[in-house]
């Protein structure tokens, strides 16, 4: 085994042991991202020409599929951050990628992205979060209402909305003047992401923040593994439930049959993800998937909770967690139409 795989290993040990801590309690999971770094994880998606391994998109998917298994919290919290490193890279702005991308791959700086407000939240009555054009400086007023990380962030990648409808899509830097951050929300689930709300008052951006933009729909670049991961980490906590599944029907024949089920579903979305990964998505595609695999995690947890009895209902199994971390794939970055999507696969037959 090569020296990589067992620091991978060895941070997957970390982030398993520290799972129910990172979930519960609203504090960095400091010792598992360290142990992310130390495993070059924090540079898997970025390029090799920045400091980063670049992995392509099917190994990248594998590998957010085994940290979510060992812990969700900590998976979403990279795959936040490889979000905003993403935006980064591709961006055509080589300027900021060689300044920012290098110390990201090394762990030594955390990015987020704050862009659910041009995507899924408040999508009614006036922007959440509007710029204007000042001389030469972009200048941003209102609110990101969902950032994970927030507390630790050096740099937010963020979407805005001009008067005339038209978007940008800029870094902030944490140390701007006029950015501040709410508390961390008292989330059901993964509260050691550190979500929170991050405030915009009044700040002066130099067009050197400048990623994409002003445009009709600034979001509608391609995303590549992006379009994939959340159901990549839906698969890895589902995968981690139905393991557990399996090995207690091995001494109960009552959960044979839901086990060999799970098993065999796993399997075929892990299939279909590997797929598209190798094949590139289309917006269709990763939506039909991303309901599956809704589907599939809430009815896993809720599988392996039920097996677990009453134990399981314990803080201390990890049953409990596996099935209020299902619920959160209702909630984030679920559009409509997923949603109803995967609804219809919960609904019963008939």
């Amino acid at each position: 085994m090569s020296s990589s795989a067992i620091e991978l290993e060895a941070a997957l040990a970390m982030l398993e042991a520290n799972a129910a801590s990172a979930d519960a309690e609203t504090d960095w999971p400091s010792a598992s991202w360290e142990a992310l770094s130390r495993a070059g994880v924090t540079g898997w998606v970025i390029p090799h020409s920045h400091g980063g391994e670049g992995r392509d998109a099917p190994s990248l998917l594998e590998g957010y599929g085994r940290l979510a298994g060992a812990c969700l919290t900590t998976c979403f919290l990279l795959s936040q951050r490889d979000a905003a490193c993403r935006r980064l890279r591709d961006s055509g702005r080589e300027d900021l990628c060689r300044e920012l991308l290098p110390p990201l791959a090394r762990g030594e700086r955390f990015a987020t992205v704050g862009l659910s407000q041009l995507t899924t939240s408040r999508q009614y009555g006036r922007p959440a979060l509007v710029a204007r054009l000042a001389g030469d400086k972009l200048v941003l007023d209102g609110v990101m209402p969902w950032v994970t990380g927030a507390a630790r962030a050096n740099h937010f990648v963020t979407g805005a909305v001009l008067d005339d409808g038209r978007q940008v899509l800029v870094v902030v830097p944490r140390a701007a003047a006029g950015v501040s951050i709410g508390e961390s929300l008292d989330l059901a689930a993964v509260r050691g992401s550190l979500t929170a709300e991050v405030r915009c008052e009044e700040v002066a951006l130099d067009a050197k923040w400048l990623l994409a933009g002003p445009a009709e729909r600034v979001m509608t670049a391609g995303r590549g593994a992006g379009s994939l991961e959340t159901s990549a980490l839906a698969l890895g906590l589902a995968g981690a439930a139905a393991h557990y599944l399996s090995e207690e029907a091995k001494q109960r024949e009552d959960w044979r049959a839901a086990a060999t089920e799970c098993e065999a579903s796993w399997q075929s979305l892990h299939e279909t993800l590997m797929q598209l990964a190798r094949q590139g998505a289309t917006a269709e595609d990763a939506a039909r998937l991303r309901a599956r695999a809704n589907a599939f995690v809430l009815r896993t947890t809720q599988y392996a909770l039920a097996a677990a009895k009453g134990t399981g209902f314990l803080r201390t199994h990890p049953a409990q967690r596996w099935a209020r971390q299902a619920l959160f794939f209702l909630v984030w970055s679920c559009p409509r139409p997923a949603l109803e999507a995967t609804l219809a696969y919960l609904q019963p037959p008939g």
